[in-house]
């Protein structure tokens, strides 16, 4: 159990220093401040779809994001 423990509190310090970054940054933790992800649809396609950040509602912001949490 110490090794689960150990990996889970690093996963955690790992999350919140990114959000602490894209805090500072001013952008939306979940998109990187893009405000959309894109998801290839295909390997050969030139076309990707695109959807908007469920975290930040497409805005890209971390204060948009901070309040849909």
């Amino acid at each position: 159990m110490g090794l689960l423990n150990s990996i889970t509190e690093w996963n955690k310090a790992r999350q919140e220093k990114h959000v602490s970054n894209m805090k500072e940054k001013g952008y939306c933790p979940q998109c990187y401040g893009k405000g959309f992800h894109a998801y290839p649809g295909h390997e050969f396609s030139f076309y990707t779809a695109s959807l908007d950040c469920p975290g930040c509602d497409g805005s890209g912001l971390y204060a948009d994001w901070e309040a849909l949490s």
